[in-house]
């Protein structure tokens, strides 16, 4: 049953704090059912990891005494019904009655049955004016993170980031050449950055120059860090360029198109072993080394590096909506001082006029400018040129981007 799917991911990504992605691939329920019901589930949980705050405020005012800690199963069969109700415009009777029947048939939630039934019809008869009179973009924030974009970004930007994070991301491609002639094949939006953008849900595989390796599934931002390397070198043929980071290979794709010698680097064999499948699709040639790229030199040095580095992902919440309620205040700092350390490392891989693009898709200024101010502050033989930052509600993956060039 396509709910009670729901019910397991997200119960798993909210109090076991699991990815969505995972949790639901490796669910038992997920290959069993059928496309439609299998993508219904996922819809659902997205849906309330995008609305929970606005979910939880509706469900609240209904209740006249709160729930306790214990009942957090009970409080997720109500943010899935709710999000049918007020957002996938199901069918109040089958929101409502389906959500009673799981209810009733678990013995953890029976004594809530009526509980649900009483809240449900309730949100069915008066949950629009409610949702009508919310502020969405706060509600579904965590305050942490609101407070973090309000002050680097300013307040407008800070709520319209937010604002976007209620939506789900486009589908971006990448494509080899000819980005007008596929833009016209394939009915896409073609981006002044070159990027080509259908709507979210274009079902991939089906397309088009999919099977020829004509392109690549990558967020209209995550192709900007290659096209700053480009930019500050001149060009990228024939230049000898570490991707570090590399998996699942978007980046390295667009490197390898573009002519360079591309070293692939990743300390995940399961992750490079998806690169070497996109590679072999795009029928690109790289040479893919496993590694940690914090101990791992080239010989001999390289003429560039791009260091796409861990961090919190807050940039791409548009994709991942569970990214929010995994995500604690102090990680974006620890990932900050971890970038600091790679950023170091890839500057000593770099030959002298060698140049290194830094990139993350998180908004934290602690691993944006936070890295690589204090980084080119610190040594008088590397030089900052230029670096760049696109926003979700600029339409974009949140990434920033800098380039720095090694002393020759």
């Amino acid at each position: 049953m396509s709910r009670l799917l729901a019910l397991d991911v997200l119960d798993a990504v909210l109090e076991q704090r699991r990815a969505f992605d995972e949790a639901f691939d490796k669910h038992p329920r997920t290959n069993a059912l059928e496309p439609r019901d299998r993508g219904f589930a996922y819809n659902l949980v997205a849906t309330v990891l995008r609305r929970l705050g606005q979910l939880d405020a509706a469900i609240d005012a209904c209740l006249q005494k709160p729930l306790g800690p214990r009942a957090q199963r009970i409080r997720q069969v109500l943010r899935l019904g709710a999000a049918q109700l007020l957002f996938l415009e199901t069918p109040a009777h089958a929101a409502v009655d389906t959500s009673v029947t799981i209810a009733a048939s678990d013995p953890r939630l029976e004594t809530y049955k009526n509980l649900t039934n009483a809240v449900l019809h309730r949100l069915a008869r008066e949950g629009a004016e409610m949702i009508a009179a919310q502020d969405a973009a706060r509600l579904n924030t965590p305050a942490w993170l609101w407070d973090s974009w309000c002050a680097v970004y300013g307040e407008d930007q800070g709520r319209a980031i937010a604002t976007a994070h209620l939506n789900q991301a486009p589908l971006d491609l990448a494509v080899k050449a000819d980005p007008q002639a596929w833009a016209r094949q394939l009915g896409a939006e073609l981006l002044p950055s070159g990027a080509l953008r259908l709507p979210s849900g274009t079902p991939v595989a089906s397309l088009p120059g999919f099977n020829e390796g004509a392109w690549w599934v990558q967020d209209a931002a995550a192709q900007m860090p290659v096209r700053l390397l480009a930019e500050v070198t001149g060009g990228l043929d024939g230049l000898r360029i570490a991707d570090l980071g590399a998996a699942p290979g978007g980046k390295t794709a667009q490197l390898a198109a573009a002519g360079a010698r591309v070293i692939a680097v990743d300390r995940s064999g399961a992750r490079l072993a998806i690169l070497r499948e996109n590679m072999a699709r795009l029928n690109l040639t790289v040479e893919v080394v496993e590694a940690d790229a914090k101990s791992w030199r080239p010989e001999p040095l390289l003429d560039a590096v791009l260091l796409d580095a861990p961090c919190s992902a807050t940039g791409t919440i548009r994709r991942h909506p569970d990214i929010p309620h995994l995500r604690r205040p102090e990680e974006a700092a620890k990932a900050g001082r971890v970038q600091a350390e790679l950023l170091e490392a890839a500057l000593a891989m770099v030959r002298p006029g060698g140049t290194v693009v830094f990139a993350t898709c998180s908004l934290q200024q602690e691993e944006g400018p936070g890295v690589t101010a204090p980084l080119v502050a610190s040594r008088d033989d590397v030089r900052f040129v230029k670096d760049l930052r696109t926003l979700p509600s600029e339409g974009w993956d949140g990434f920033y981007a800098a380039a720095l060039v090694k002393a020759q």
